[in-house]
């Protein structure tokens, strides 16, 4: 069942749908307040009118001191929150992206995970987590036997995925690895029958301007929040899966 109704658009709150649809096999609930596990990703997803009691939810959900993600949001953390990290974003989505495979990259797993924490350490890309490679296809480019370059998929609302984890190393920037490799994951995507979007730091002008080069148009304004649960709240206890089917 639903934790709260849906919004207008799966991409209104991408972590609340991907959550009750095509991830929900990943979803930690409680109450109204849904989450990925902290190892996947630090993602979670509240109603549109949180209260008290959902901030309670999360932070038993995350137990004392954990950290939270949220995007989607429309009020802040309570005031005994740490904000860590408040920045505005853009969220875009495919346009016509001229999707196709790149033929040196390789696919990526469990086995390949320690190289991947390695890369995102050195290039920093945003949240990656030791499973966050479970939740969709990840392509990487190794140069001499080592990984410089990857790129993957995240969150999956219904009839959508969002490609994550765009990093190429300082050695081999310019080459067009990175946006080589954002198109043939769009490729993946496409062959699914799903749209690419992807989320990126307004800030960030670069990064922005070669995704709308390669064929992604701004489809709205957003931000992200990262805050930390107060050290005094409650223990977590063992979350209730949620059973929503994939939809």
């Amino acid at each position: 069942m639903n934790t709260y109704p849906d919004p207008g658009h799966p991409l209104d709150d991408p972590v609340g749908t991907a959550l009750r649809g095509p991830h929900a096999h990943f979803a930690e609930r409680r109450g109204r307040v849904l989450r990925y596990p902290s190892a996947v990703a630090p993602w979670a997803a509240l109603p549109p009118d949180p209260g008290p009691a959902d901030w309670a939810d999360v932070a038993a959900l995350t137990g004392p001191g954990g950290a939270i993600t949220i995007t989607a949001f429309r009020e802040p953390p309570p005031a005994d929150w740490e904000i860590t990290f408040h920045a505005a974003g853009v969220q875009l989505v495919d346009a016509g992206v001229a999707a196709a495979p790149l033929p040196e990259a390789v696919r990526l797993g469990p086995a390949d995970v320690p190289e991947m924490l390695d890369l995102v350490a050195r290039t920093r890309p945003g949240p990656f987590e030791p499973r966050t490679v479970e939740l969709g296809t990840y392509l990487g480019v190794r140069r001499d036997g080592v990984l410089v370059a990857m790129a993957g998929e995240r969150m999956r609302p219904p009839g959508w995925s969002e490609i994550s984890a765009v990093c190429t190393d300082e050695s081999v920037r310019g080459q067009g690895l990175g946006g080589g490799l954002v198109r043939a994951v769009a490729h993946e995507i496409r062959q699914r029958g799903e749209t690419p979007f992807l989320h990126a730091a307004a800030a960030n002008t670069g990064a922005v301007r070669l995704y709308e080069s390669l064929g992604f148009e701004l489809r709205r304004r957003i931000a992200f929040l990262a805050a930390l649960v107060p050290a005094g709240a409650p223990a977590p206890g063992r979350p209730a899966a949620t059973t929503t089917p994939a939809r």
